[in-house]
Order: C-alpha cells, then sequence, then structure tokens
C-alpha cells in the first residue's frame, strides 16, 4: 500500500496533487522502469523501419542477395517492435489494476480507521465515488500515460532527429508545426484538468445526495417528494455533464489541432519533397523515408495528447483522493493483549469530571460529569433532546476523547487501555440497529466469532427470534438482503450481535424504540438478566425502558443534575417528574409492568 495512505495519528501535511499520483506508482516503480525499457524497444523498433525500408528500396534491383538482407531485418524489426509492445501493455494493464487496488485498499483502510466524528461529516455517497470512480482515473495516469509519455516524447525527439538527418528543411517545417501543437497544449491542459476535477466533485456530491435519497426513499414517497428528488439529483448530473463537456471540448480541440498539424505539415513534405526530387536534391526512397517518418509522428503526437489529458483526470481524480488524508486516524494505543489484567473490585466503568466537545473549537457539550457503573447492575440514562447522553456514549466509546477529566475501565485508565482495550470490554446498540452484508448467522457473531451455537440459540430465545429465524427459507444461514425485516426486529438481532459478544459493559442507545409490547418485555427480561451478570447502561426516551434501573442519571443541558432510584427521583427530582409526565408513566405503570414481565423471565 502507498505510504501516502498509511494510518498514523496525526493528520500528514498536504502534499502536492502530483506527489499523490506518484506515492501510488512508487510502490511498483520496478514494473514501470522495466515497462519504459520495453517501451524504448518499441521505439526504436519504429525509428529504424523507415531507414531500414529506405535500405530495401535502394536495394531494389540489386542482386538478390542485396535485396534478401534488408528485407529480413524489417520483418525481424517488425516481430521484436510487435513482442515487445505486447509485453509491454501486458505489464501497464495488470500495474494500472495493481495502482487501483492499492488506492483503494489506502483509502479503506484509512476510512475504516479514522475518528469517527470527522468520517461522518462526509457524505457517505461522496466517500464511494472516491473508491470506486476517483481510482479508475488514478489508473491510467499512475501507469500508462507516465510510461506512455516518456516514450511517446523520445519517439517524437527520435523521428525529429532522423528527420533532420534526412532532410533539415522539411524537418523545420515539422517541427515548426509540434511547436504550435505544443503551445495549444501548453493553454489547453490547465483547464481541462479543472474542468474534469469539477466535474468529479460534482459526480462525488451526487453519490452523495443519490445514497442519503436512498436511505429514506419511504420519506421521500410518503412526502411525494420524488419529483423534486428527481430535479435536485438531475441537477448535479447535468452540473457533472456540463464539467465533462467542457473538457471534452477542449480535448477535441487538442486532438484536432494536432492531427490537423501534422497532417498540414505531411502535405507541405509531400510537396516539398516531390519538388526535391524533381531537382534532383533528394532521392526517391529517402523522400519515401521522410514521408513514413512523417505518417509515423503522427501516432506519437496523438498518444502525447491522450496521455497528457489522461494524466489531467489522474491529477484531478489524485486531488481528491489527496482529501482522505484530512481524516485523522484514531490513535490505537496499548493491544489488548499488554494490558495488565483488570483490578477485580474496580467499578465496571468510572467517569471522572469529564467534559469534552465534539469539534476542537466547538462548544462544550458536557461539564464536568462524574459517575461510576458497578460491576452488575443497569445504570439508566435519560433527559431531554441535547442533554448530551449520546456524547457521553460517544466518549465512553472513544469516538470523541475528553477536553478534560479521565475515564477507567475495571479501575484501568483508558489510556492505558488504548482503544483495542476499551472497545473489546464494550457491546453497543445502535439507535438505528444497522445490519451488514452477509447472512444473518454472520450478523449475528460478527462482533464475537467464536460464539458457540448453544450460546446462538439461546440468545435467540430469550429474544423471541426463534419464529423469526425459523421461518426463514434457509434459517440462519440467509442473507440478510434477501429477508425484510421490522424495525424491531432489526433492533432485537442487534441487541443479540451485542450479547453474544459477551461485553463486560452493554450499552444500549433506545433499544425498544421501535418494538411492540411482547417484544419489549422481552427485551427488558434479557437486560435484567444480564445486569446481574454485567453492567448495562441505556439510554432511553421511553421510560418503561428505564424505571426499574439500579440507577438512574437525568441529564440536562450537558450536566447530571441528579441520580438515584424511579422512586427516589419521582419524589425530588422535578425534571425527571416532567419526563415521567410527558410519557403518562407513574409508578402503577412501574409496578404492572414488572408484573408483566417477571413470570416471562421465571419461565
Amino acid at each position: 500500500m502507498p505510504a501516502l495512505l498509511d494510518v498514523d495519528a496525526t493528520t500528514p501535511a498536504q502534499p502536492t496533487k502530483l506527489s499523490v499520483l506518484w506515492a501510488f506508482a512508487r510502490p511498483h516503480r520496478g514494473r514501470l522502469v522495466f515497462a519504459f525499457v520495453l517501451g524504448l524497444g518499441v521505439s526504436a523498433a519504429e525509428l529504424a523501419t523507415p531507414l531500414v525500408t529506405r535500405w530495401v528500396l535502394d536495394s531494389i534491383g540489386s542482386t538478390a542477395g542485396r535485396f534478401v538482407g534488408p528485407i529480413l531485418v524489417l520483418a525481424a524489426l517488425i516481430v521484436v517492435g510487435t513482442v515487445l509492445s505486447w509485453r509491454q501493455w501486458v505489464m501497464l494493464g495488470s500495474l494500472a489494476e495493481d495502482v487501483v487496488y492499492d488506492a483503494r485498499q489506502g483509502m479503506v483502510r484509512r476510512f475504516l480507521r479514522a475518528r469517527l466524528i470527522p468520517l461522518q461529516v462526509r457524505s457517505n455517497g461522496e466517500l464511494v465515488t472516491r473508491v470506486t470512480s476517483d481510482t479508475v482515473l488514478l489508473r491510467e495516469a499512475a501507469s500508462s500515460s507516465a510510461v506512455g509519455l516518456v516514450n511517446g516524447t523520445i519517439t517524437v525527439v527520435g523521428t525529429l532527429v532522423l528527420m533532420a538527418y534526412l532532410n533539415p528543411l522539411l524537418a523545420a517545417v515539422t517541427i515548426g508545426a509540434i511547436v504550435v501543437i505544443a503551445v495549444i497544449f501548453g493553454a489547453l491542459m490547465p483547464a481541462i484538468g479543472r474542468a474534469q476535477e469539477d466535474a468529479q466533485s460534482s459526480l462525488g456530491a451526487l453519490g452523495g445526495l443519490l445514497e442519503t435519497t436512498l436511505r429514506a426513499i419511504k420519506t421521500v414517497k410518503v412526502a411525494a417528494a420524488e419529483d423534486r428528488q428527481s430535479r435536485a439529483l438531475l441537477s448535479l448530473a447535468e452540473e457533472s455533464r456540463g464539467h465533462s463537456l467542457r473538457a471534452v471540448r477542449r480535448e477535441a480541440l487538442v486532438w484536432s489541432v494536432t492531427f490537423s498539424g501534422i497532417q498540414a505539415a505531411t502535405l507541405v513534405i509531400v510537396c516539398g519533397g516531390a519538388y526535391l526530387v524533381s531537382i534532383g536534391q533528394l532521392s526517391m526512397s529517402t523522400l519515401v523515408a521522410f514521408l513514413l517518418y512523417a505518417v509515423g509522428l503522427l501516432g506519437p503526437t496523438m498518444e502525447l495528447s491522450t496521455h497528457l489529458t489522461t494524466l489531467q483526470a489522474g491529477i484531478a481524480a489524485a486531488g481528491r483522493i489527496r482529501d482522505v488524508q484530512a481524516l485523522t486516524a484514531e490513535r490505537s494505543g496499548a493491544t489488548l493483549a499488554e494490558v495488565r489484567p483488570p483490578d477485580s473490585d474496580a467499578p465496571a466503568l468510572s467517569v471522572e469530571r469529564v467534559s469534552g466537545r465534539y469539534r476542537r473549537g466547538g462548544p462544550t457539550v458536557l461539564h464536568d460529569v462524574s459517575f461510576e457503573v458497578p460491576r452488575h447492575g443497569h445504570t439508566a440514562i435519560v433527559g431531554p433532546s441535547g442533554a448530551g447522553k449520546t456524547t457521553l456514549f460517544a466518549l465512553i466509546l472513544k469516538f470523541i476523547e475528553p477536553d478534560a477529566g479521565r475515564l477507567l475501565m475495571a479501575g484501568r485508565p483508558y489510556s492505558d487501555l488504548g482503544i483495542a482495550g476499551v472497545r473489546a470490554r464494550l457491546g453497543y446498540v445502535e439507535q438505528d440497529s444497522p445490519l451488514l452484508a452477509g447472512t444473518l448467522r454472520e450478523n449475528l457473531v460478527f462482533a464475537n466469532q467464536s460464539a458457540a451455537q448453544h450460546n446462538i440459540d439461546d440468545v435467540l430465545r430469550r429474544l423471541q427470534l426463534v419464529e423469526f429465524v425459523e421461518g426463514l427459507e434457509r434459517g440462519l444461514d440467509t442473507d440478510v438482503a434477501s429477508v425484510t425485516m421490522s424495525g424491531g426486529q432489526r433492533q432485537r438481532v442487534a441487541l443479540a450481535r451485542a450479547l453474544l459478544a459477551e461485553p463486560d459493559v452493554l450499552l444500549l442507545d433506545e433499544v425498544t424504540a421501535q418494538i411492540d409490547g411482547l417484544s419489549e418485555a422481552a427485551v427488558h427480561d434479557v437486560i435484567r438478566h444480564q445486569a446481574r451478570q454485567r453492567a448495562v447502561i441505556t439510554i432511553a426516551h421511553r421510560l418503561s425502558t428505564v424505571i426499574d434501573a439500579d440507577t438512574i442519571l437525568v441529564m440536562d443541558r450537558g450536566r447530571i443534575i441528579d441520580r438515584g432510584s424511579h422512586d427516589e427521583l419521582i419524589g425530588r427530582c422535578e425534571l425527571y417528574r416532567s419526563l415521567v409526565d410527558a410519557l403518562r408513566l407513574d409508578s402503577g405503570t412501574h409496578d404492572s409492568l414488572l408484573q408483566e414481565s417477571g413470570p416471562r423471565h421465571d419461565s
């Protein structure tokens, strides 16, 4: 993988776009040099062919022995040139695919190891575009275009030198045409690069909006916003098309001028050469050789223009890939194996006077928060929206770092455990409960691939998922992409996945938000069962999820304003009472919930 995208803890200095391009080609520089050498062989064969052709023409009419030699040399040049060209194309093709793979590998690793908050600021669709579309543009620019430019330049220069050797006057006409073409190249190339970069940026924005729209397709349809979203998407597509057309027009101008310039030079050579032959100052064989060089010059010149435009596209893609380096990687710290065993008497989790924010320079979201989570039991966190509950989870999960204070797990500071040590002891169920690509079994054991079948069966039974699994065509081996699952089923599958990881601390973010009453009672049973064995922390807006918690933390405006049991808080905390009243939940409901779920748990 290119060193450019190696994961480190800090954001590296921003390199130039060309250095980004070279970073992907550098690991393959040995093969690039070999491809360059092969290209030199191809160029040498092409350059020698007109001279050998003149030799063949001069041998016409001579003895048979003198005629055979030039013919054999010409045939050998054609065969050698063909073999070298084939080998070069194979090597450059495989090299191009390796460059694409290295680029994608580096970006995928960077995305997955990046700090969460900066990553989430970017559109998923745009990030996908960089891994797919931009790397394809990078492919030719970092491989065949680089070699093609060098070989093409050598071929053009060599051709002009040999043309000057054959006839300086006609060579001067050709060089003049090349100079005009080069000036036009230099004037148009920057504009082509800018247009291609703008086109890719618009394409990335299109990918982002499309990904967002498809994710919310139900909302779009219910709001009858299909036409409105179509217009927004097609507007970005039109914008990308406009930038691409602008690049195409400039490229077409470059190619047309190149072709016309060489054609015009060839016509002058034909007319001027015919005149020089008629007055005896140029032999017919030399004129034929010169014309072969002139015609042969068209190919390398057109290739140079193609390689230059491809290089511009690759540089534009490299600029977008370069932005990936702005994603700061997480600091891994100590590995799990390097951490000493935790203190068995210490709390499962300790938060000591922690303050935090999502980004440097942003507002402080948590203020001087302190609490302890015992090794066993259920700790609930409640509060109005914006109270800081999700931010607190982000700190516990090391998605963000505290500005002040510290966190400890089982008596060990987070700084000693590192990311691997902390997260290996945590289980987490998101509110959205996403499923990953693969089978249902792969989703269940995602965090613990060594989970035993009897453990899987037990978790499915406790979460009332047995009937759902038995109804699938292939049971646990059914691909989740082929299954229509309700929000509640997804949440219970996510909870099962977290339980199978056997975490020391289970973090649940509104796990009963999308499930029915019977399923909710089953989830409450599972939470109580887990709390008897290990620590559970829940965030909930539905207080029915947390009223039987051992400890409830009440948060408001980034602070913990009270803590205690449900009955204690009802008696003294006005905010807690208002949350309970808003949900029409009282102690009687609490008792009825316990009565309803108790027998189910016993069974």
